[in-house]
């Protein structure tokens, strides 16, 4: 099983966002040379992230990094120009030497559809189609014949330019617990990451379940992490921004605020939040592998605003005493 990061680029401030921005390449940088597989950033165009154009930021951590595959989480396809994605990724995969991925997905907010001028009525129509644009860019030739859709015109015969440095850029489909769209990434032999971020991830099982009876090879998982010393440690420094962005999010929704119960009740061995010691930390990442055998487990390893040197802290810990735990007792075999 694959490990590694992702992150959206929490910022307290738009005008912190040069800075966090910088972080988040010094913790790439960090990742890669401890070993750790992926690193991921998540496309937002709220004040509260820092990155809304994730293939420039990925292609600032292509520059300081030499082995760690560089990939969106997600790409809000949605609202973006399939073909320009394209470009930007095969851009990124050269700079990388072939370290580029894409995540594509709807994104867990709405603010891009009226910022590029796109119609909410238009949700699922929009992805869907975009997607297939996508897929037959990054499957295809250097060459592309598209028939058109209703919000894009027909592209006939025309060359895409650059070509990435990989024989095909690999694309993974982003999803929140839909049963639809389980079936639809296993129809379009996509990988699939999930996004556990509420509830008991066995919840989750008959969903992964799915995907696998209708094809799908590939499943990953994204969940919440945070590493310290000790669990006390973790539980306390990781509360506070968590609490603090989720229950803003939960405003904008019309949820209650987030409570500490909730907050224990995740912590707990079957709850979502990877949050802890390294050995409760590795310990639910081996029990969640027994769970949904995933080939990769991306550690998101902020949620609201903390201090860099402890999200460093986390990364380290992660990297060099959670991974090889979970490394090691994944080659184990179990004992009959």
């Amino acid at each position: 099983m694959e490990l590694g990061l992702s992150s959206f680029g929490d910022t307290a401030t738009p005008t912190g966002a040069g800075a966090r921005l910088r972080e988040l390449v010094a913790e790439a940088e960090l990742a890669d040379r401890l070993g750790l597989d992926v690193f991921g950033v998540g496309e937002h165009h709220r004040a509260d992230y820092a990155v809304s154009a994730p293939a420039v930021v990925l292609g600032a951590m292509a520059a300081r990094t030499e082995r760690i595959r560089l990939s969106t989480a997600v790409t809000v396809l949605s609202s973006e120009d399939p073909v320009r994605v394209f470009q930007d990724f095969a851009t990124l995969d050269g700079l990388s030497s072939g370290r580029a991925e894409i995540m594509a997905g709807r994104g867990s907010f709405v603010e891009s559809f009226p910022l590029f001028g796109q119609d909410l009525d238009d949700y699922d129509e929009l992805f869907a189609t975009k997607l297939q644009l996508l897929l037959a860019l990054a499957r295809g030739g250097e060459r592309v014949s598209w028939p058109g859709s209703k919000d894009r015109p027909p592209i006939p015969n025309l060359g895409v330019y650059p070509r990435p440095e990989q024989a095909q850029i690999l694309v993974w489909l982003a999803v929140g617990g839909s049963p639809q769209s389980a079936v639809r990434a296993a129809q379009l032999d996509l990988p699939m990451m999930l996004a556990i971020i509420g509830g008991a991830p066995e919840r989750f099982v008959p969903f992964a379940a799915l995907y696998r009876k209708s094809g799908g090879a590939t499943l990953g998982i994204n969940a919440f992490t945070y590493v310290a010393e000790t669990s006390k440690q973790a539980t306390a420094e990781f509360f506070g921004g968590y609490r603090d962005q989720m229950t803003k999010i939960g405003r904008e929704r019309g949820w209650p605020p987030l409570s500490r119960e909730q907050y224990e009740a995740g912590l707990a061995p079957s709850g979502h939040l990877f949050v802890g010691d390294p050995d409760t930390v590795a310990d639910k990442i081996i029990a969640l592998h027994g769970l949904f055998a995933p080939a990769r487990f991306l550690a998101q390893t902020s949620v609201g605003t903390m201090p860099h040197e402890q999200i460093l802290r986390s990364i380290e810990l992660f990297a060099t005493e959670v991974a090889p735990r979970v490394r090691e007792a994944l080659r184990t075999p179990v004992p009959a």
